[in-house]
């Protein structure tokens, strides 16, 4: 394993007996900072908040005129009974509504593929048509609420069907807010959910961009995603220098693509992963939004101030959380999203304290949501701009973080850019993986309840949400039912309009948007993008 001065990166594997204390990204965290460790020009680099560099927040008053969205990521089983949790939420004070699909849906299959058997509607709801998604939205006014959607390689699809459904509601497209998180890059990183190779998967993205600008300008076209670099297992500094990387090699495919980066910039958005130890993860947040302002400014020479502005969402981590003493991850997940408040997250889903089981019941979702509404309104947290600033502590952590994280841009940048780089940063993730499992074996690390103040005889076990097989086969069901009512001619020279497309330069998005209003379906859609594109296979 490496050592701090051999790998920047990675806390060094010393034993629980070594006095000295480390991030997860290798920084030793001195006994105590004073004057001389913040960064000389502190005034320069840091600004006023809302203004360039953005260390100090993208807003003048950040949260002391409107709080952050609250989200809390939902779906399961059918589009019907997501609804209703999705309807749970909001009347419970949720903000926003955090969209996730289930395994087939992100891996653009129908639910009657036999592939899919024993996978429809466990990681999420499942949606293969119009009828899905205009059920999953049912009596949910789509003018007035913002919805994420962590989707990818079918991102463009999931985004037609949440505007078609908003025309048949009477909302034009142009009022429509959100996000399709629509980054593959991290999911041949990291995740896995591909289905095209990286030039048709990256010209989806880009076409969705210029989609978004003529007709959905309010929505967040990509959530470029460091959170699950950080569930696989990378340190703060590895999530902050992949996220951006991955954003710079995004930026340029639109550049590439003819696109302006003023006419695309300003609606880029990013998603991180909040962990347990807050002054880094106030100090990573901070310095992602210093680097991506200069990245904009200075790289891609970005007039536009919008374009400079890191804007993010925050998900409390899940692999942070435990199967032993559920209960302690209520703390943990209060921690993480007061971290993320302090560093200036625009919307935070925080998990439930059951997620390490199985997905969060009713009340473990309710709990996660009022943990966000104490952090807004009692904590102190949201009413002052930025307040750990000046903090030796985190002035000198924010600095680093940005030395090191640029150190391991330029790595990238010499390889050729993320595209060329993905068997590097999946390499570097492993390695920071490998060093934190070795930490908790060793005692190194405390988890508690896990590996040190560990309860005797069995563990108990809070009830969770169980999906009922037979919401399975009613999907499948209703799907065949959809099938049968449409006229087939129309469906195949809709899917073969698709593959023309797909086969030469015009925005795929257009005639995607006709196939799915003329009842094609997200498997058949993906299906003919994959008779062009072909199918991306890793090699291993």
């Amino acid at each position: 394993m490496a050592t701090t001065d051999e790998h920047r990166t990675i806390a060094p594997i010393v034993g629980p007996d070594d006095p000295r204390r480390f991030t997860d990204s290798g920084i030793e965290i001195k006994p105590l900072y004073a004057e001389q460790d913040l960064p000389a020009e502190l005034p320069e680099r840091l600004g006023e908040p809302g203004q360039y560099p953005y260390t100090r927040g993208v807003h003048p008053d950040m949260y002391r005129q409107q709080l952050w969205t609250m989200r809390q990521y939902a779906g399961y089983a059918s589009a019907k009974e997501s609804n209703q949790r999705y309807r749970y939420l909001l009347a419970h004070g949720s903000t926003g509504l955090s969209m996730a699909f289930d395994l087939p849906t992100q891996l653009g299959l129908d639910s009657d593929d036999p592939r899919c058997l024993g996978e429809v509607g466990r990681t999420g709801v499942a949606i293969d048509s119009i009828a899905d998604m205009r059920t999953a939205f049912d009596e949910i006014p789509l003018g007035q609420v913002s919805t994420s959607m962590t989707i990818n390689a079918p991102a463009a699809v999931l985004l037609l069907l949440y505007e078609l459904v908003a025309e048949e509601q009477g909302v034009p497209a142009e009022k429509l807010r959100g996000t399709t998180q629509n980054d593959i890059l991290k999911e041949y990183i990291a995740r896995g959910n591909f289905i095209y190779p990286p030039h048709g998967a990256i010209r989806l993205t880009t076409d969705l961009f210029a989609y978004c600008r003529e007709r959905i300008p309010r929505w967040n076209t990509i959530s470029i995603s460091g959170y699950h670099f950080r569930e696989k297992g990378c340190s703060a500094v590895q999530e902050v220098a992949f996220t951006l990387s991955n954003g710079i090699a995004y930026v340029q495919a639109a550049l590439d693509a003819g696109l302006a980066v003023d006419d695309f910039a300003p609606r880029l958005a990013f998603f991180f992963n909040g962990h347990n130890n807050v002054f880094q993860e106030v100090a990573k947040f901070r310095a992602a939004r210093r680097m991506w302002a200069r990245i904009m400014r200075e790289r891609f020479e970005a007039k536009d101030e919008r374009s400079w502005r890191l804007r993010f969402h925050t998900q409390t981590g899940g692999v942070t959380l435990t199967a032993q003493q559920p209960e302690n991850n209520i703390v943990r997940v209060a921690l993480q999203g007061f971290a993320a408040v302090c560093g200036g997250t625009q919307s935070l889903h925080t998990n439930g304290f059951d997620e390490a089981l199985a997905l969060p019941t009713e009340r473990a979702a309710k709990i996660a949501l009022r943990t966000q509404q104490i952090i807004g309104h009692e904590s102190g947290a949201a009413d002052s701009v930025d307040p750990f600033a000046g903090s030796y502590f985190v002035e000198a952590l924010t600095d680093e973080i940005e030395t090191r994280a640029s150190e391991l841009i330029d790595k990238v940048d010499s390889l050729g850019g993320s595209v060329e780089a993905i068997d590097f940063i999946k390499n570097e993730i492993e390695e920071s993986a490998f060093g934190y499992h070795e930490r908790y074996r060793t005692g190194q690390d405390v988890v508690v309840g896990v590996n040190k103040f560990v309860d005797e005889g069995e563990p108990e076990v809070p009830d969770i949400l169980r999906v009922d097989p037979q919401s399975e086969r009613e999907q499948v069901e209703r799907l065949k039912a959809f099938k049968a009512d449409r006229h087939a001619e129309v469906v195949e020279r809709r899917l073969e309009e698709i593959r023309q497309a797909a086969g030469g330069t015009d925005n795929l998005l257009v005639p995607l948007r006709a196939a799915l209003k003329n009842h094609c379906t997200l498997g058949e859609v993906s299906r003919a993008m994959r008779d062009v594109f072909g199918e991306y296979h890793p090699t291993f």
